[in-house]
């Protein structure tokens, strides 16, 4: 059987009340609705528009005139049921008006008296409610309000003043109601997301070293606590003190998953008694596996320190070299002569280990090309570079700098040196040894 054509129709308005009533007697214009039903939050600007979804709207439901706060006339579209209704909530739709007694046609018979108004809930989730109910029947109003519509009315005190109050009310209830929604889910993903990037934060495993480890971390996306640099400091039972960093090429989320799969490998792989040439060729099948794209590379710089603390062994992979500081001496690059090519540039590459004497008193600084790579200079036209950064931690350990200290003022004065925020991660860490 063929489903009847709704009525509509666009009533003018008086906004006093006085105005009779107006019957709906013959059929209007077919407006074709929309594919997509969504509610215009412009209400503004343009017409609001009722549904009245009523058994028989033009026979008992009298509809009276009605003008929103603009002065502009509310539109009022007619279903006679359920399937009507779908078919004319459309994306210029604002406000439903529901009659509780009509029948949830299609549905699963049940003694839920609300069942029509919780499937016009599910039909219609970002439209304002209101709930048409009988004279004195506040309970099951109530009741309809608390399961989900925006306010509830009686069928025999509907005025013109009364309904356009409470369409304009329900609108922007159901805005607030909305915006409130996606603001607490907003922050609950935020909650979690950096519940989440703070757990993948490394948690340096020292226990029984004399070491005294800090560290500072600045990724380059905006709001987000992970990038593409990635850092870890282990100990193994032998005494020897194992320590990482580096920097997946990109700033995204794929390069920062990328960056903590290679440092949650590279601790397994040391536990595990690999260091040198052997733990980086690993690292880079691990790379080579895992990235989304064949030119994703990935820059590392690996540090064993002996348990006595005065030597240890340096291997880089396409990374800038680590900064020594000692007493009585300049501070200084440690030697970077056999710098070998980042991960995943070069099948079969090799990774020459370097042993480096480091004296009984030290500072070591490992860090990423995020802090050497900000601008500096007259007019901010010039990178800071190795060469800057080394004069700039000098200058800062001369005036008594040390630890969280150092590195929290290496990072904010490279950041003022460029004039604003670093586009690039940076990541920072320290390794102190005092007799």
């Amino acid at each position: 059987m063929p489903v009847p054509i709704p009525r509509q129709r666009a009533i003018p308005a008086v906004e006093s009340g006085q105005a009779p009533a107006v019957h709906q007697d013959g059929p209007s214009k077919e407006e074709t609705p929309r594919k997509e039903a969504t509610v215009d939050t412009n209400a503004a600007t343009t017409n609001l528009t009722l549904l009245v979804i009523e058994d028989d709207p033009g026979g008992s439901t009298v509809v009276p005139e009605m003008l929103d706060a603009a002065g502009k006339p509310i539109r009022v579209r007619t279903a006679r049921n359920l399937t009507e209704a779908e078919r004319l909530l459309t994306d210029d739709v604002h406000c439903i008006l529901l009659d509780l007694t009509l029948p949830a046609s299609g549905r699963p018979a049940d003694d839920d008296e609300l069942a029509v108004l919780r499937h016009v809930l599910e039909l219609a989730p970002r439209h304002a409610v209101l709930a048409l109910t009988a004279s004195g029947d506040s309970e099951r109003g109530a009741e309809a309000v608390r399961v989900g519509a925006q306010d509830y009315l009686f069928r025999d005190e509907l005025d013109s003043r009364l309904l356009s109050r409470a369409i304009r009310y329900a609108v922007e209830r159901k805005r607030s109601d909305t915006a409130e929604r996606r603001l607490a889910e907003g922050r609950v993903r935020a909650q979690e997301n950096r519940r989440l990037e703070r757990g993948l934060l490394p948690t340096p495993l020292l226990e029984g070293s004399s070491l005294r480890f800090a560290a500072r971390y600045r990724p380059g996306r905006s709001r987000a606590l992970l990038g593409g640099d990635f850092y870890d400091v282990v100990r193994t039972p032998d005494g020897t003190v194992h320590a990482m960093i580096g920097d997946v090429c990109g700033h995204g989320p794929d390069e920062a998953a990328l960056g903590v799969e290679l440092r949650i490998a590279w601790r397994a792989l040391t536990l595990a008694g690999l260091c040198g040439d052997e733990l980086l060729g690993t690292l880079q099948q691990v790379l080579e596996h895992e990235r989304a794209d064949d030119e994703i590379f990935a820059t590392l710089c690996t540090v064993d320190i002996a348990p006595d603390g005065r030597r240890a062994g340096l291997c880089l992979a396409g990374h800038p070299s680590p900064l020594i500081a000692r007493p009585g001496r300049q501070a200084k690059l440690l030697p970077y002569d056999n710098n070998g090519p980042a991960l995943g540039l070069l099948p079969g590459a090799r990774w020459p280990r370097m042993q480096v004497e480091l004296g009984s008193e030290w500072s070591l600084m490992l860090y990423t090309d995020g802090l050497i790579e900000g601008h500096a200079g007259e007019g901010r036209r010039e990178r800071l570079g190795q060469d800057g950064m080394v004069e700039m931690v000098r200058r800062q350990l001369s005036e008594g700098l040390r630890g969280e200290q150092l590195l929290r003022a290496a990072v904010h004065e490279v950041r003022e040196l460029n004039g604003g925020e670093l586009t690039d991660d940076v990541a920072v860490l320290l390794l102190d040894r005092t007799p």
